[in-house]
């Protein structure tokens, strides 16, 4: 199966307790990252794709291969095939510290890497998946999956805000663990209510 998911923010301290842009109320990293890698493993198997939309940690350390080795180590945690594209919190030094490590996972790499996005087609919708919401202009048949904004929404009924602490969230049947990566068929009652929404107000 594929997956899609945004801004897990690893070891960010600056998300602990309740923050105006992003509030997660756990006491410490490793509570949360572990919360996260425990909702991740539960729904995610070794077989499936996870697309990760960006901002997978925010730590620093000296060298900075130390905080490399330790977001790696994280990510080595984290059950599946990793898609990643580059958030504004992703070096390029990290990426190239993860493809120099990368193995192979079954018969495909464990990690592939984008710097922008990646447009795909799943079911009978395309996505343009991307760190950054964007404005794609007059292209209705693609939606916009993104991350960045963590508990805001783009006023456009074709972005749609896959990162863990999204308000869109709110669109699903069911609520997610938190952390925890999104099915296609969830993205589709995320569009499907988003538009649903966007009709109410007209």
């Amino acid at each position: 199966m594929k997956f899609v998911t945004a801004d897990t923010h690893f070891l960010d301290e600056h998300l602990l307790g309740i923050d105006r842009f992003a509030p997660r109320p756990f006491t410490s990293v490793d509570v949360m990252d572990q919360t996260i890698i425990e909702h991740w493993n539960a729904r995610v198997s070794d077989q499936d794709t996870v697309y990760h939309l960006g901002d997978i940690a925010v730590y620093f350390a000296k060298p900075q291969k130390d905080a490399y080795a330790t977001i790696f180590r994280l990510l080595n945690q984290l059950n599946g095939h990793l898609i990643l594209i580059k958030g504004n919190h992703d070096s390029r030094g990290l990426f190239k510290y993860i493809a120099k490590h990368n193995y192979d996972l079954g018969n495909q790499p464990k990690f592939a890497f984008y710097d922008v996005g990646v447009l795909m087609k799943y079911d009978h919708r395309q996505y343009y998946l991307t760190h950054y919401p964007l404005m794609l202009g007059i292209a209705p048949q693609i939606i916009n999956l993104h991350g960045h904004i963590h508990h805001y929404s783009v006023p456009a009924k074709r972005n749609i805000n896959v990162g863990i602490d999204s308000p869109e969230l709110d669109y699903l049947d069911r609520p997610v663990p938190f952390g925890t990566p999104l099915s296609f068929a969830e993205v589709e009652q995320m569009v499907n209510g988003k538009f649903i929404d966007f009709e109410k107000r007209q």
